[in-house]
């Protein structure tokens, strides 16, 4: 195993650790600004952190100019449009609902994965539907029932799908920095367009929800994605989407840390069980290993 490929595991789960805290600070900025407004900010705040690294690299962005562009711009439309689908379907769903649909973009991602000639492993199946069982336990508190808001989510979902699918056809053509600030960029132009069509902006409070808008911003922004689009660089798509769904296990854990909110049987056996199929997905196929040998 190369030490660039020991490391995506690794990036990718500082990822999921820095997101699963976010939605403390996305929880607390809804109390100063809309959904639009604050995706806006915390987009815009990651592109601008991203550019001065990405000046640094002007010939790599010019010897890759059009990959660079497209697939920032793709990767942007696809988390502009999951993050606001989701972001809405909240809005009449319950929080339980839409983490439990939300996860299912683990088993979406090896269903897309074949469309785009990428065969998943039967290991890697079987530790997203292992997955998947466990954010029923984590996340599901009531009867499951497709409604606005679950039909909202599960496009979110799917959506989320083709983002991790779009990074990984574009993250070994381009520079991972550049990728991911423009992308930040893309999103925050069409949140931006959003917010003054659907909401009504003001100053005052976006620095009143400085805090959370910066923490948003600059780590789960600025920071989180680029180690997303940098882990996924050697890491099996399907694999990557199972470590990045620790999200939802760690936000958990944050409000029951920083909020108070504590965590049922239920939810600490969910906990294991999705630890347990992100411990299945790592473990090296039988094939591997004896050619390895």
């Amino acid at each position: 195993m190369s030490k660039s490929t020991a490391k995506s595991p690794l990036l990718l789960f500082l990822a999921a650790l820095i997101w699963g805290v976010a939605f403390v600070a996305q929880s607390v900025g809804m109390d100063y600004v809309g959904p639009w407004t604050f995706n806006a900010c915390r987009f815009l705040l990651g592109g601008l952190v991203l550019l001065p690294f990405c000046r640094k690299k002007k010939q790599e962005f010019r010897a890759n100019r059009k990959v660079t562009l497209i697939g920032g711009i793709c990767c942007g439309l696809a988390l502009y449009s999951a993050s606001m689908f989701q972001q809405t379907g909240i809005m009449y769903t319950t929080v339980g609902k839409a983490g439990f649909i939300t996860a299912l973009y683990i088993i979406i991602v090896p269903l897309l994965g074949i469309f785009f000639h990428k065969k998943p492993s039967g290991k890697c199946i079987l530790a997203a539907l292992l997955a998947l069982a466990g954010f029923y336990l984590l996340c599901m508190t009531e009867s499951l029932s497709l409604q606005l808001g679950d039909g909202l989510v599960l496009v979110c979902a799917v959506l989320f799908s083709v983002h991790i699918l779009v990074i990984d056809h574009f993250s070994p053509l381009a520079d991972g920095v550049q990728l991911s600030c423009i992308q930040f960029f893309t999103s925050a132009i069409l949140c931006g367009v959003g917010a003054f069509v659907f909401e009504q902006p003001g100053m005052g409070n976006i620095l009143q929800g400085w805090m959370p808008i910066l923490y948003a911003g600059i780590m789960s922004c600025g920071v989180a994605y680029t180690l997303q689009i940098l882990g996924q660089r050697d890491m099996d798509p399907t694999i990557a989407s199972l470590i990045l769904s620790l999200e939802s296990v760690i936000s958990m854990l944050a409000g029951w840390l920083l909020l108070g909110q504590a965590l049922s049987g239920r939810e600490l056996l969910g906990c294991v069980i999705v630890f347990s199929a992100i411990i299945l997905a790592q473990l090296p196929d039988k094939k591997k290993t004896a050619q390895a040998v």
